[in-house]
């Protein structure tokens, strides 16, 4: 009898899983195809329904572009004022996280509206993502509705880009999408689709015209519009499926069609493998093969058959498992009803004898499950011949001998006891030593111990003795009852026996798997995990192993893996070749695989949730992995692959922390220092210029200059420091106004006359320049840096040129010098970063850099490259924003 109470432990799970969903805000997503199908004036309805029915709600966010109807039903919703962020010159309106959560606080069970949820927010917001702002929302038991085209789902990102030729680059995880508590799907038919866009409905004229030619064709609109039903279809189906699992649903729900092949030890069950592929195809099905090991013994050639078919099974794209059950058919029944699978896929078998009111495979499945369809593949001749039996070794042999001693010792005790006890006491004995031996040695054994027991019986306890004729007829009914208990005895404690087994096999795996996580957590390199993987790998297949991974800091896609190092211990020696292949492709090679099979080492790639992390190579020697071994290397690779991820990053927040704080300490130190000179650089001037106030002669004037320069040159150059070190830890501020760029220019050029003097300097600035928003004293130092390294390392004349390109302003400043060192044009923008190393002109390298940092402050581009004329050309790149209207007077 089988118990069918619940599970405490998933009891407690559910509650636990029930108590936290009823903490969190519900998730509502009104999803469709495309943009256009309708689906915030649908969010908009429904929110209008439930603010009839008293229900608060505000609008977070709602994205109209331009739609009348849209515009008109949202116009009489309550909204929650938006964020204003700064952005690259532009003020942008962004949804408010904190006012949404202070109104939840403040207004419980309430609904809140973010359109586009998908939506990537601006730079400065708490998240990156809209669906991150719901997120933090349901945590705080708000309720969110929101809406999603299906085209910003993750997993299907790439296949509409495929289909659409358009590649949409924000989106969100399915998980998101899968978690959610409700969907409603607004769907629209194509061609009513294009005419609301000629219209002007979905976009504006303009809009729609492109649109039209390129994303809103109908081909397109269909791909999508089933992609998007089909995976609404497949969120419904997990649901359906969870709801099934906690419900503890015993019936099938042909709601969705699936099949389920039977792989039998028969040398022909290929057969029925491709068979029910090819019905999977046709129909468009998910479909799974399983093979059940039931208490009835197979040789290595029948397992290895097996293990072939579930392998061509999983290639031809089913969901293999192997299970182990004393009857087939309430396995397969049992697996069926798990998995709602409502077809049967077995071959069709005539044996030559069977026990008489044995049903075969078909009868039973149709009296267990007369809600399952049983299909039946006929097999070629070869494979309605009975499977040969294992082949009868020496452990058979001594099976054999143990029962044949059994009963003779049960014999003799059972003789000496004659007085004591009566025959059919004696008998009991006798179905004893039937347990014992079912029990060591298995089914065949058992049932020689019952036939010889019935005999040793019938010829030494029962009248007459010493002989096998039978006295009293009731005996015969003794006789046929001892046999058939002995042999139904057997029967089952050689399929307990194989159960346990198994069980023991599958407990020692779950247990080294557990030990081996447990020693990766506390893994800190990689040579670390390479080693607890050849442990375990040593431990529970008894072969070597190594792991291979990239150098640390290798070029994506250009790593050459190495093998980790491992002490004390022996690691398998791989072919390189072959593991650069399994992890360039990520996918497995070597010895039993389809690719490079003559490799004497299973390459197992390391699939981390983020990238590839190496290649797990198992020295097989010829080995062919059952369906259990290869799934618990894959999960050992798993396992690995998780591990080395893990401390990749931590070297990663090690190597930024460190670069942190040195970033830190220097910025404190170049500060302190550039506070520090500042005084007595001063001071120097001040002598200087004193000095020069004084009768002296040519010689002492010349020290004069000479030392008021070197003053006036370090006075810059701390000055330099202090302003890199302000501008790196973001104390600086800018004072942006909407000025002429040509008065900035001018500043520039008048504050370097001394500099100047002598070199040609040409100003080309367009005459339809607008107005730019900066901060005219910091970008006038940009200037001035930039004239500076023109008159140290330029020669010839000096061109400042300006004019608009796009969206934004581009100010050149040019020289005819030797030009900049070809491949470190965007090097030189680095802090202490010089053109030449060794260059006897004074400097640093901090005037590129303080230039970036400036220009970057105002959302602009600073660049550098050699003219095509001669010397180099520093190109600054400065938004346009709108600026203001002039008031009339």
């Amino acid at each position: 009898m089988t118990d069918s109470r619940p599970d405490p432990d998933e009891l407690l799970a559910k509650v636990q899983r029930d108590e936290a969903a009823a903490k969190r805000g519900r998730l509502k997503i009104f999803f469709g195809a495309n943009a256009g199908v309708g689906k915030t004036f649908a969010m908009l309805a429904a929110a209008h329904a439930a603010q009839r029915q008293g229900r608060g709600l505000r609008v977070g966010v709602v994205e109209t572009h331009g739609r009348a109807d849209t515009e008109a039903i949202a116009r009489d919703l309550p909204r929650l004022p938006l964020r204003e962020i700064a952005h690259r010159g532009q003020t942008l309106r962004e949804f408010d996280l904190d006012a949404a959560l202070a109104w939840g606080a403040a207004e419980p069970g309430g609904v809140l509206l973010l359109d586009e949820l998908a939506h990537s927010n601006a730079p400065g917001s708490r998240h990156a993502k809209r669906w991150q702002d719901a997120q933090e929302l349901r945590e705080a038991g708000v309720e969110v509705w929101a809406t999603l085209n299906v085209q910003h789902l993750e997993s299907l990102n790439d296949v509409v880009g495929g289909i659409t030729g358009i590649r949409v680059w924000e989106t969100l995880p399915d998980q998101v999408f899968d978690a959610a508590d409700e969907v409603v799907v607004v769907d629209l038919p194509p061609d009513e689709l294009l005419q609301r866009l000629k219209e002007g409905k979905v976009y504006l004229p303009a809009q729609a015209e492109r649109a039209a030619q390129n994303f809103f064709r109908k081909g397109n609109l269909l791909a999508l519009r089933e992609l998007a039903l089909r995976r609404t279809a497949d969120r419904v189906d997990g649901q359906m499926q969870a709801w099934r699992r906690e419900q503890g649903a015993g019936a099938v729900w042909p709601n969705r069609e699936s099949l389920l092949a039977c792989v039998g030890p028969g040398g022909q069950c290929d057969k029925v493998v491709r068979s029910a592929a090819r019905l999977a195809q046709q129909l468009g099905l998910e479909w799974h093969a399983v093979h059940v090991e039931s208490a009835q013994s197979l040789g290595d050639a029948a397992r290895q058959g097996v293990q072939r078919t579930l392998e061509l099974a999983k290639s031809l794209g089913a969901r293999t498992a192997v299970l182990s059950a004393p009857e087939v058919a309430a396995a397969l029944v049992g697996y069926a009803r798990e998995h709602n699978l409502s077809r049967l896929v077995i071959g069709r078998r005539e044996r030559a004898w069977r026990w008489p009111g044995r049903p075969s495979l078909a009868e039973s499945l149709n009296r267990l499950a007369d809600d399952m369809d049983v299909l039946q593949v006929a097999l070629p001749m070869g494979a309605r011949e009975r499977t040969p039996p294992p082949p009868r070794g020496l452990p058979s042999l001594r099976g054999h001998a143990a029962a044949l001693v059994g009963v003779a010792l049960t014999s003799a005790l059972s003789y000496a006891l004659l007085g004591f006890m009566a025959p059919t006491n004696i008998a009991m004995l006798f179905l004893l030593n039937v347990v014992g031996v079912a029990l060591r040695f298995g089914r065949a054994p058992a049932a020689m111990a019952a036939l010889l027991g019935v005999a040793a019986f019938d010829f030494f306890f029962v009248e007459p003795r010493l002989s096998f004729a039978v006295g009293d007829a009731q005996y015969i009914v003794t006789f046929a009852v001892l046999l058939l208990v002995g042999l139904v005895i057997g029967q089952l404690a050689a399929g307990l026996q194989a159960q346990a087994r198994a069980a023991r096999e599958r407990e020692r795996r779950v247990r080294g798997l557990y030990a081996m996580s447990r020693d990766l957590g506390a893994a800190l390199v990689p040579e670390q995990v390479a080693e607890i993987a050849s442990r375990f790998l040593q431990a529970e297949f008894g072969v070597a192993s190594a792991v291979l991974a990239p150098p640390i800091g290798a070029t994506p896609g250009r790593e050459v893996l190495a093998v980790l190092p491992m002490q004390g211990m022996t690691g398998a020696q791989p072919d390189l070749g072959v593991a650069q292949w399994a992890f360039d492709h990520g996918q497995a090679a070597g010895q039993g695989t389809d690719t490079l099979p003559a490799s004497p080492c299973l390459m197992l790639p390391l699939t981390a949730p983020m990238r590839l992390r190496g290649v797990l190579a198992v020295e097989g020697r010829g080995r062919r992995w059952s369906p259990e071994e290869r799934e618990l290397l894959d999960t050992c690779a798993a396992l690995l692959a998780i591990s080395l991820e893990r401390i990749h990053y931590i070297e990663v927040a090690q190597h930024s922390t460190l670069q942190m704080e040195s970033e830190r300490l220097r910025n404190s130190l170049l500060t302190a220092v550039s506070h520090d000179l500042r005084t007595p650089l001063a001071v120097l001037v001040g002598l200087a210029d004193a000095l020069k106030l004084t009768p002296l002669s040519d010689q002492q004037t010349d020290v004069a200059d000479a030392m008021r320069r070197s003053a006036l040159r370090m006075s810059a150059l701390v000055g330099n420091l202090l302003d890199m070190a302000r501008l790196q830890s973001g104390a600086v501020q800018l004072n942006r106004h909407w000025l002429p760029l040509q008065e900035v220019v001018g500043s520039a050029l008048a504050g370097m006359d001394e500099l100047l003097a002598g070199r040609e300097v040409s100003v080309d600035l367009a005459a339809d320049l607008p107005l730019v928003e900066l901060d005219a004293v910091l970008i006038e130092r940009v200037l001035v840096n930039l004239l500076e390294n023109a008159v140290k390392y330029g020669g010839g004349a000096i061109r400042i040129a300006a004019r608009t390109a796009g969206r934004h302003v581009e100010i050149d400043v040019a020289d005819n010098g030797p030009g900049l060192p070809v491949g470190r044009e965007e090097k030189l923008f680095d802090k202490f970063e010089r053109g030449d190393r060794e260059s006897a002109t004074p400097g640093v390298g901090l005037g590129l850099a303080i230039c970036k940092a400036i220009v970057e402050a105002h959302g602009g581009r600073i660049g550098a490259h050699n003219a095509a004329t001669g010397g180099a050309c520093v190109r600054i790149e400065l938004p346009l924003g709108q600026p203001p209207k002039e008031r009339a007077e």
